[in-house]
């Protein structure tokens, strides 16, 4: 079965009988500073705990493990309270890695903080300015890429990384980002020639040629799971969202990240796979 789908200024076919398996068999994750509730945040869902947020970065850590991950754990960055997103700093691909420009002028350390770990995994690049990319606007399908144009990330940074994976045969689409904080905030790959999408990014004529489930309008935040090693992570309390994945027939682990989720945070967030 072969489907078409337009991809920025190109076209891409999206060949079913010959998806790759993604086998991720690595992860980072950085844990969560004391001062993690200064961190930036545009949600109002009341205090984050410090103690609540480790056991709930504890449970994600161990699930991944639990998947078959060797996880390497990096202490807090104190001076960074958002640098346990770790996603955001880096984009991880087989054959490089790029450290990328974040949008927010208070997360820019956490690039440098994260170069020296990756550069013993990847050929290491970087995204200059005034080029800003934030991981979380970046979704990888096979040997595609739909790059989110968001606050975070602009033309400038979503051009350079256009030029960087064209020379390893990647194709690049960009999506507005209008609603969310991250194209990942709204839209992510479940496997199987399918997507995980908001009703207002279902929409997208990018997004046509592939099956989507669509989450309702009342848990857009349940968008944001996460596919490994075909099991699926999904942030625990939207049970419309869980009965839908059932029917992909893959096991599914629902996990609660209520304090990351007041910081703006999900479950893609909280680490690099690859």
């Amino acid at each position: 079965m072969h489907r078409h789908g337009r991809i920025g200024s190109g076209t891409f076919r999206i060949d079913n009988t010959a998806e790759v398996i993604v086998k991720f068999k690595h992860a980072i994750t950085r844990s969560p500073g004391e001062n993690f509730a200064q961190g930036i945040t545009t949600w109002d869902l009341g205090s984050p705990d410090y103690k609540r947020i480790l056991e709930q970065h504890r449970a994600y850590i161990n699930t991944l493990k639990y998947l078959g991950l060797q996880v390497l754990e990096l202490e807090a960055l104190l001076d960074f309270p958002d640098a346990y997103f770790l996603e955001d700093t880096a984009v991880v691909l087989p054959e490089i890695a790029i450290i990328t420009n974040p949008g927010a002028v208070t997360r820019k350390g956490e690039a440098l903080a994260i170069e020296p770990v990756l550069s013993g995994f990847r050929q290491i690049v970087r995204i200059k300015p005034p080029g800003t990319v934030d991981g979380g606007d970046v979704l990888q399908l096979n040997k595609h890429l739909f790059m989110g144009i968001s606050q975070r990330t602009n033309i400038e940074g979503a051009e350079q990384i256009r030029q960087i994976v064209s020379k390893f045969g990647y194709d690049v689409a960009f999506i507005n980002v209008d609603a969310g904080l991250h194209l990942k905030s709204s839209v992510n790959y479940l496997g199987k020639d399918t997507l995980l999408v908001t009703q207002d990014f279902a929409k997208l004529d990018s997004f046509k040629p592939f099956d989507r489930i669509v989450v309702d309008s009342s848990e857009e935040y349940a968008a944001n799971t996460l596919w490994i090693n075909d099991t699926l992570i999904t942030p625990k309390g939207f049970p419309n969202t869980k009965r839908k994945l059932v029917d992909l027939g893959l096991p599914i682990i629902d996990l609660d990240i209520s304090e990351a989720r007041k910081m703006d945070g999900g479950l893609t967030c909280m680490s690099l796979r690859f």
